[in-house]
């Protein structure tokens, strides 16, 4: 009889936030299964899964073993290719070619997102990335189950948020629940790079 797998059975590193959805979404596919299979052998919302694949949602660790579990996979193979070294020695040097290309929606075109820096504490964890958005960058509207700060680097675009749309350019901020539908729109023949932070974590109202 197989085990059932525990949650003790996670590297107590640090782990790499970004590469979860994409881990996921990878060995759905090399088993053939849509998100709609998925769901039907895992009992979890299309829509979650979704929201997970995308890195919209930090799953919980019984969400994720029964997800990994349901795809067959060892949890030590899994959680292997997510464990980032955990000694941190007071400070921090992030080289440029040091940052991890990823992809949140796989629809989405012009969106290239690099992982700059993530970290876990003791109520949830955050991540860092640079947003770089091509000439003709869209994708709809998504909302993630985190707090957002948004930062722009270069160039100036226009953010919306539900039925509201804000100017945004060059050393300005916004800061909002993530999960308000929210979209970039950049209409013009330029790039614009943002620093996006994502927060898991309660934070007071």
């Amino acid at each position: 009889m197989q085990q059932e797998p525990q949650p003790e059975a996670v590297n107590s590193g640090q782990l790499v936030y970004h590469k979860i959805g994409g881990l996921i979404r990878r060995y759905r596919k090399d088993k053939g299964l849509k998100l709609l299979d998925l769901s039907g052998i895992t009992g979890i919302k299309s829509a979650m899964l979704s929201k997970i694949e995308n890195g919209r949602m930090l799953p919980t660790i019984p969400t994720l073993f029964t997800i990994i579990q349901k795809l067959g996979i060892k949890p030590e193979t899994f959680f292997a290719e997510l464990s980032a070294e955990n000694h941190f020695p007071g400070f921090l040097l992030l080289r440029k070619g040091q940052y991890a290309s990823y992809v949140k929606e796989e629809g989405a075109i012009g969106f290239e997102y690099q992982s700059i820096l993530e970290h876990t504490f003791e109520s949830g964890a955050f991540q860092l990335s640079l947003l770089t958005l091509r000439p003709g960058a869209q994708r709809p509207a998504v909302t993630t189950a985190a707090y957002e700060i948004v930062y722009v680097l270069r160039g100036h675009l226009q953010y919306q948020l539900e039925d509201r749309l804000f100017e945004l350019t060059e050393g300005d901020t916004l800061f909002f629940d993530g999960n308000i539908p929210h979209m970039p729109v950049h209409t013009e023949n330029t790039t614009v790079q943002l620093l996006v932070m994502y927060i898991f974590a309660e934070i007071s109202r």
